[in-house]
C-alpha cells in the first residue's frame, strides 16, 4: 500500500460499510499518510454489493471516512483481547494444573463466548431440575353433521393436577349435559392473513440455515460471503431489516428475469399484479437488508445454490401479496366451562406460493370445509385424557441466536464465531436438530462463575459494554473515558476472581480427576527450571511442570516415550517421541507448542523443523520430496531401527526399508537421477545382499537403486521407487521444497 500510494492526489476507501470497515479505513489511511500530498482529498465509498449499477452510483455519492465508528471497534477490541487473555490465561494455568481430564487444551474465558454459554448452561439447568406432573383435560368429543369431529380443543380451565378432582368435574358436567345440554355461545368467521417475512438481515439469515438446511453459523457465514463476493446478493452482514423508501426493487427483479430462471413465471406474475413490498422490520442503520443481485449461470451448487436460493425466495416473498386465510372460532359451554375449537384454510396463497415451507396448514373437519352451523354440531360424551407435562429442550442454535440478539451479546458478524468458540472449546456438543448440549467442563465453568462473580457469566456487563462502544460510534462520549473504566471494572473482577477461584474446585472436582490420579510414570526435563515435567495422558494429552506452572500440550490419540535422554537444541527440553500408527515422530513440547522459528507452525514435530544445526530436524533427515501428496517431504526416522522407515511429513506416506539393516544415515550427496539426497545403509554382516565378506556399509538413493527396487515398500498408491525420472529436483515442487526447508529465521 505504501509503494502504491507514492505521488497519488486523491484515495477513496472501499472498505467492508460496517464499524469494523471503517476501522480498516483508518489502518490502510495510517500505512499511506505519509503519501498523501493533502489530506482533505481521502473519500470514503459506502456500497452494499458489487454489481455495476452499485458501484457507479456509489462512486457518485462518496462521502468521508468516520473516525468515531473506527474509535468503538479499538475499544471493543481491546478490551475484548485484554480481558479474554488475563482470564483464560489464568484459569488454564490453575485448572491445567489440577486436574487431568479436563477434555480442553485452554479454558479459554471471553466476554461475550461465556454469557453465550450461559445461556446453553441456564436452558441445561432447567432440564435437569425439571419435575414431571400428571395433568388430566377433560374433552367433549363434539361431532359436526356430515363431518368429522373437531379437534383439537381448548379448555377453559386448561389441566387439572388432581385426578380426583378431574373425574369428580367430569361427572358434574356430564349430569349438566343430560339435564342440561350444552349451548354454543358462538361461530366467529373472519379473514385475515398471514404476515408475509421481513426483508431478510443476517441472524434471520443464520437462524434459516441452522434450523431448516442443518448448517452452522459459520458455515453459512462462510457461503454468504463467497457469494456476495462473486456478486450473487448483496453485503450479508446487516441488522436491518426493513427497505429504504428509495429501494429499486424493479432492478432486482430485472436482474433475476429471464425464460430459464426458476423463478421467471413468478417474478412474471409478480411485476403484473405489482409488488408490494413488506412494510414491517427495523432500520438499524448500516446496510440494507440480504437482497439478490444477479441470476445464478447454473454455476452454483451445493450449500452455494441452498443459501443463494433462499435469499431469492426470501426477498420475492418480501415483496408479494399477503397470504389470505379464512378463520373460523367455536365455544361451546356446559354450565360454566367452555371449549372453544379453531379453523382456518388457505384462501388465497399469495406470498406462499414462492416460500411453500411457510404455507399455514388448513384446519377443518372435513369436506364441508368452515361451513358450520350452530344446529349441525352435538356433543355426544365426555372424556378424560392423560397427560404429563414436558421440559423445554435444549436450546437450538436458531434459539441461542435469538437469545444473543436480544441481550445484546456480539454483533451480527460476531455471533457465529461465539457459537463456533463454545463448540471448540468443548464447553458444548452440537446434537441432533443442531441442538446444543453443555458438556461437564461447560457446565463447571459456568457454575463455578455463578458462585465467584455472577456478571462474569450474565449478559448485562457486555450489554453495558456494547451500549458504550454505540456512544463512541455516535460520537457522544470520548472513546478514552469508555476504555479507562471498562478496564478498571475488569481489573477489579480479575483481582476477586483470582483470590477466589478455589470456589470453583467444588464442581471441578465432582466431574474432573486430580492430577495426581492421572500422572503417568513418564517424566522428562523442562528446558526452563531444569525439573522434571510430568506426563498427563489423558485427554488432552500434556506436560505439566508443577514449577513453572506451565502446560505443554502434545498430538491427541498417540503412545509417548522419551528420545534417548536427547534435547532440543533450541530450548533445552526432553525430546519425545510420539507415535502415530506406523508413523513415529519426535516432538519438542517446547517447540510443539511455542515454534521459535520462522516458518514452523504449531504443533508442528521435528519432522518439519528447519533448524540446520539440529540433527533430528527435517533438514538434516528429509530425503526427497513426497511421490504420493507432492507437498510434504519424506524424513528418515531415526528412532525407527531395527524396522527401519521414513515417512513424509504431511500426508500418511510410510515407506518401509528392507531388513537386516543395522544402521542408515542420510547423506547430503544428492542424486543425478531424481534430486533425492542419498542414504548410507550398513547392513548386518548375515543380510548383506552384496554377498558374503562384501562392506556393509552401502551408499545410494533410495527411490533410484536397482539393490533396493524390490525390497523397498510403501503401501500407497503411487509406487515409491522412480521408474524414468524427471530430472534433478524429482517431483513437481521438488526444488522449491527443499530451497524452502532450507532457509530459517529466529522469531523475535
Amino acid at each position: 500500500l505504501r509503494k502504491e500510494s507514492k505521488g497519488i492526489d486523491y484515495i477513496v476507501l472501499w472498505l467492508d460499510c460496517d464499524r469494523e470497515g471503517e476501522n480498516i479505513c483508518f489502518e490502510v489511511l495510517s500505512v499511506v499518510s505519509k503519501n498523501l500530498k493533502n489530506r482533505n482529498q481521502v473519500y470514503r465509498a459506502k456500497f452494499s454489493s458489487l454489481t455495476p449499477h452499485d458501484i457507479l452510483q456509489s462512486f457518485s455519492k462518496l462521502g468521508r471516512p468516520n473516525e468515531n465508528e473506527a474509535d468503538a471497534v479499538d475499544v471493543r477490541q481491546e478490551l475484548d483481547l485484554k480481558v479474554g487473555v488475563a482470564f483464560t490465561r489464568f484459569q488454564t494455568r490453575y485448572f491445567s494444573g489440577k486436574y487431568g481430564d479436563l477434555d480442553s487444551t485452554l479454558i479459554s474465558y471471553g466476554p461475550c463466548q461465556t454469557p453465550t454459554l450461559g445461556f446453553c448452561v441456564d436452558r441445561y439447568d432447567k432440564i435437569q431440575t425439571f419435575e414431571k406432573q400428571s395433568f388430566w383435560v377433560i374433552e367433549p368429543t363434539i361431532e359436526v353433521l356430515d363431518s368429522l369431529p373437531l379437534k383439537p380443543l381448548k379448555w377453559s380451565r386448561s389441566k387439572c393436577f388432581d385426578q380426583s378432582v378431574a373425574t369428580l368435574l367430569q361427572s358434574v358436567l356430564s349430569s349438566k349435559l343430560k339435564s342440561n345440554g350444552y349451548k354454543v355461545l358462538s361461530i366467529e368467521k373472519k379473514r385475515g392473513s398471514k404476515g408475509k417475512p421481513v426483508p431478510l438481515n443476517t441472524t434471520a439469515l443464520l437462524k434459516y440455515c441452522s434450523t431448516s438446511l442443518n448448517m452452522s453459523p459459520t458455515q453459512t457465514m462462510h457461503v454468504a460471503e463467497h457469494l456476495y463476493i462473486s456478486g450473487y446478493i448483496s453485503y450479508p452482514r446487516t441488522e436491518t431489516s426493513s427497505y429504504s423508501p428509495h429501494f429499486d426493487f424493479m432492478y432486482v427483479l430485472n436482474q433475476l428475469s429471464s425464460r430459464d430462471s426458476v423463478y421467471f413465471d413468478y417474478i412474471d406474475s409478480l411485476k403484473q399484479i405489482g409488488i408490494k413490498p413488506s412494510a414491517g422490520g427495523s432500520d438499524a442503520g448500516d446496510h440494507p437488508p440480504i437482497t439478490p443481485m444477479k441470476l445464478d449461470d447454473n454455476s452454483l451448487s451445493g450449500d452455494e445454490w441452498r443459501v443463494y436460493d433462499y435469499v431469492v425466495r426470501h426477498f420475492l416473498g418480501s415483496i408479494s401479496p399477503g397470504c389470505e386465510i379464512e378463520k373460523v372460532k367455536v365455544t361451546i359451554s356446559i354450565d360454566s366451562d367452555t371449549w372453544s375449537w379453531s379453523g382456518k384454510r388457505v384462501v388465497a396463497a399469495g406470498w406462499t406460493l414462492i416460500m411453500p415451507w411457510l404455507t399455514p396448514k388448513d384446519v377443518v373437519p372435513g369436506e364441508a370445509g368452515l361451513n358450520i352451523t350452530a344446529d349441525k354440531l352435538k356433543i355426544t360424551e365426555l372424556n378424560i385424557r392423560e397427560g404429563e407435562t414436558q421440559p423445554l429442550d435444549y436450546l437450538t442454535e436458531s434459539e441461542l441466536i435469538t437469545m444473543m440478539e436480544k441481550n445484546g451479546i456480539g454483533t451480527d458478524a460476531s455471533i457465529p464465531t461465539h457459537i463456533n468458540n463454545i463448540s471448540q472449546r468443548n464447553y458444548v456438543r452440537l446434537d441432533s436438530g443442531r441442538r446444543l448440549v453443555p458438556t461437564k467442563l461447560g457446565i463447571a465453568l459456568v457454575r463455578g462463575y455463578y458462585k465467584i462473580d455472577r456478571e462474569l457469566v450474565l449478559p448485562t456487563v457486555r450489554a453495558a459494554v456494547e451500549r458504550s462502544v454505540d456512544m463512541i460510534a455516535k460520537g457522544k462520549i470520548n472513546k478514552e473515558v469508555v476504555r479507562q473504566h471498562m478496564i478498571n471494572i475488569f481489573t477489579l473482577k480479575f483481582g476477586y476472581f483470582e483470590s477466589n477461584i478455589n470456589k470453583m474446585d467444588e464442581y471441578f472436582e465432582s466431574s474432573f480427576s486430580a492430577l495426581k490420579d492421572t500422572v503417568s510414570s513418564l517424566r522428562s526435563k523442562c528446558g526452563r527450571c531444569k525439573r522434571y515435567m510430568k506426563y498427563l495422558p489423558l485427554k488432552p494429552s500434556r506436560m505439566y511442570c508443577e514449577v513453572c506452572q506451565e502446560t505443554y500440550n502434545l498430538p491427541m490419540n498417540t503412545s509417548v516415550k522419551l528420545n534417548k535422554g536427547l534435547q532440543c537444541p533450541l530450548d533445552d527440553f526432553d525430546l519425545l517421541i510420539v507415535n502415530q500408527g506406523e508413523k513415529s515422530i519426535s516432538v519438542c513440547p517446547f517447540c510443539y507448542n511455542h515454534p521459535v522459528l520462522e516458518g514452523m507452525k504449531e504443533h508442528s514435530g521435528c519432522n518439519e523443523c528447519v533448524h540446520p544445526m539440529c540433527r533430528h530436524s527435517m533438514i538434516n533427515n528429509s530425503v526427497c520430496v513426497c511421490p504420493e501428496c507432492e507437498v510434504g517431504m519424506v524424513v528418515l526416522d531415526a528412532n525407527s531401527g531395527p524396522k527401519w522407515k521414513m515417512d513424509c511429513n504431511k500426508c500418511n506416506l510410510v515407506v518401509k526399508l528392507p531388513e537386516g539393516i543395522f544402521k542408515v544415515e542420510r547423506r547430503k550427496e544428492v542424486c543425478e537421477e531424481c534430486g533425492a539426497n542419498k542414504v548410507v545403509i550398513d547392513w548386518n554382516k548375515k543380510a548383506n545382499p552384496l554377498g558374503e565378506g562384501a562392506e556393509t556399509k552401502y551408499m545410494c538413493c533410495v527411490r533410484c537403486d536397482e539393490l533396493l527396487k524390490d525390497k523397498v515398500s510403501s503401501g500407497m498408491n503411487k509406487t515409491f521407487f522412480r521408474s524414468g525420472g524427471r530430472g534433478r529436483g524429482g517431483k513437481r515442487g521438488g526444488k522449491r521444497a527443499l530451497l524452502r526447508a532450507g532457509s530459517f529465521t529466529l522469531k523475535n
